[in-house]
């Protein structure tokens, strides 16, 4: 290729910029890697990436112990023994203790807070030393820290646990959808960084048979062995975590290219007919080179810069989606039937009914997405789980045990609505549609804002729902319709559809400001050198497609 092209990409670092044969030879190899990832199917992906599905898997089950705090707290608030240890007597005649609003605001938020400082610390700690290095750091804070839950005196302390735990459940938040969508190829994509919602039921499903199991204690053991439990799984992931291979992607990002191969072979079977390393890095390289021409910078800064603002935007909006979409109700499943009535003992055998039929749903959303755009998935969810809130707020105005026993019936549904649908397939876009240079600090910043706006999601359900506030009970469902509502519009206007597309080809879309209701329709040829990226400045292969949308 004779043509001095600033947008080829480069072998490796050390290739000059007149060496148009090795630039063009590059090109070659990628786009036969780009053409076999279209072609694969899920089994031969299966056979050729089991390493890869295995070490992903692990990293992703640190997100376990978040899921199970998260439920953890909520289901607390109905234990006796808990609301005495760190609430306040609230019916004198009665005898009953409840931790107050502001208190349970305070203890969700703590976490939220510590999950921004974590992130933060992950978004820089990836970067300079990698992925398994920042989980293996955090999970050692994590062994650390679940000292002060466990000997918390006061609901101070506690408050001051949670903001600790918070700082590595934020790390594991950045690192682990990250680090799934980059040792894989396209067809394992989005069944890796959906995985990680299943990490997330099977934490709450654990959290709901812990507190079944010692809701009937009447002594400090009803509270202090679900926060011990929290030691289980660090040991095991630190140890795994040792023999596990860092992403290829970020070996090449660091100009590594030897490594990242040797990594590539790692995450791989030997002797796969059709698998070629030096193909599939040179689809990397490519990538990368693609990126860094279209934006020099892999600041924070450069998340609002340019073309990435937009993509910046989107995977904000897709995570502050998940707070206002009505699914808070779900963590204070047991706290909300409780307050509605319901035996405590019946509220957690309840919950783990509603966590298993999670699991189903995350199970069932593998089969949905390889046969349904993520697009259509997350706003179809969205609309059902609008509905469904309706009927929880009708059912506020019924005034019997059958109206509890309904309430708590429609949540089970929307549990399975969701992680069916909306749960799922946003961690999948989430780590498709930010840019590969940037899917750190961008995932960093959309957790972050999650966060941000969880703080003011928990402090708007503790009022919503304790009985020492507003007292809304199923009521609250009618404020969360709205935000669902809200959401929904966002959703069909600006979420685009990133299904059955590589990196590079995601890259030429969003550089060519292509409407997000038109991304599945439009045909692009990131390889297509003098039509996409010439450095006359003409226009890329860009083709209205008969994809179906």
């Amino acid at each position: 290729m004779a043509e001095k092209d600033p947008q080829v990409p480069m072998r490796d670092s050390t290739t000059t910029a007149g060496d148009d044969f090795r630039k063009g030879s590059t090109a070659i190899e990628a786009k036969h890697a780009a053409d076999s990832e279209h072609t694969m199917s899920l089994m031969k992906a299966l056979k050729l990436y089991p390493k890869a599905i295995g070490w992903s898997v692990l990293l992703s089950s640190t997100l376990i112990m978040e899921g199970y705090d998260l439920a953890l707290l909520g289901s607390l608030y109905a234990s006796p023994a808990f609301n005495q240890k760190y609430g306040e007597l609230v019916d004198p005649a009665t005898g009953k203790y409840a931790v107050s609003a502001a208190w349970q605001s305070g203890l969700s938020n703590g976490a939220r807070a510590g999950e921004i400082f974590g992130l933060i610390f992950a978004g820089w700690a990836s970067d300079r030393w990698g992925y398994r290095f920042t989980t293996q750091a955090s999970l050692v804070m994590m062994c650390a820290f679940i000292f002060v839950l466990f000997f918390a005196p006061n609901v101070k302390i506690l408050v001051l646990g949670e903001v600790l735990c918070g700082i590595p459940w934020g790390a594991f938040q950045s690192v682990t959808p990250a680090y799934a969508s980059e040792v894989a190829p396209m067809v394992l994509r989005p069944y890796l960084t959906t995985f990680i919602n299943m990490c997330w039921v099977i934490g709450q499903f654990f959290a709901a048979a812990v507190n079944k199991g010692s809701v009937g204690r009447d002594d400090q053991w009803a509270y202090r062995i679900p926060f011990a439990v929290q030691w289980v799984w660090p040991v095991p992931i630190f140890i795994g975590l040792l023999f596990a291979p860092e992403s290829p992607w970020w070996y090449v990002r660091h100009n590594r290219k030897e490594e990242a191969k040797q990594s590539l072979l790692r995450l791989t079977s030997r002797n796969q007919p059709g698998f070629n390393a030096d193909e599939t890095l040179a689809m990397i390289e490519h990538t990368n080179e693609l990126e860094k021409n279209l934006k020099e910078g892999v600041r924070f800064r450069d998340c609002f810069k340019g073309i990435d603002l937009r993509r910046t935007e989107i995977v904000v909006g897709i995570w502050l989606v998940q707070t206002l979409g009505g699914q808070n109700l779900m963590g204070y499943f047991s706290y909300f039937m409780v307050q509605a009535g319901m035996d405590p003992q019946n509220s957690f055998s309840l919950s783990m009914g509603q966590y298993a039929l999670g699991m189903v749903g995350t199970a069932g959303s593998w089969f949905l997405m390889s046969r349904v755009g993520r697009r259509r998935i997350h706003f179809s969810g969205l609309c059902a789980q609008l509905v469904l809130l309706i009927v929880v707020g009708g059912l506020a105005f019924g005034d019997s045990v059958a109206s509890v026993w309904a309430i708590g019936g429609v949540l089970i549904a929307f549990t399975f609505v969701y992680d069916f649908a909306v749960g799922p397939v946003t961690y999948s876009l989430v780590s498709e549609l930010s840019s590969t240079r940037l899917k750190a600090k961008t995932i960093v910043l959309a957790r972050a804002a999650y966060n941000a706006s969880n703080i003011f999601v928990n402090v708007m359900t503790n009022y919503q729902l304790s009985s020492s506030a507003w007292n809304w009970g199923a009521k609250t469902a009618f404020f969360w319709a709205g935000t669902c509502l809200i959401s929904a519009i966002w959703v069909f206007f600006r979420l685009p559809e990133p299904k059955d597309r590589t990196y590079a080809e995601l890259d030429v879309l969003f550089e060519k400001k292509v409407p997000a209701r038109k991304f599945a329709k439009t045909k692009v040829d990131p390889f297509d050198l003098k039509r996409n990226v010439g450095s006359d400045g003409a226009q890329m292969s860009i083709e209205e497609s008969d994809k179906s949308y």
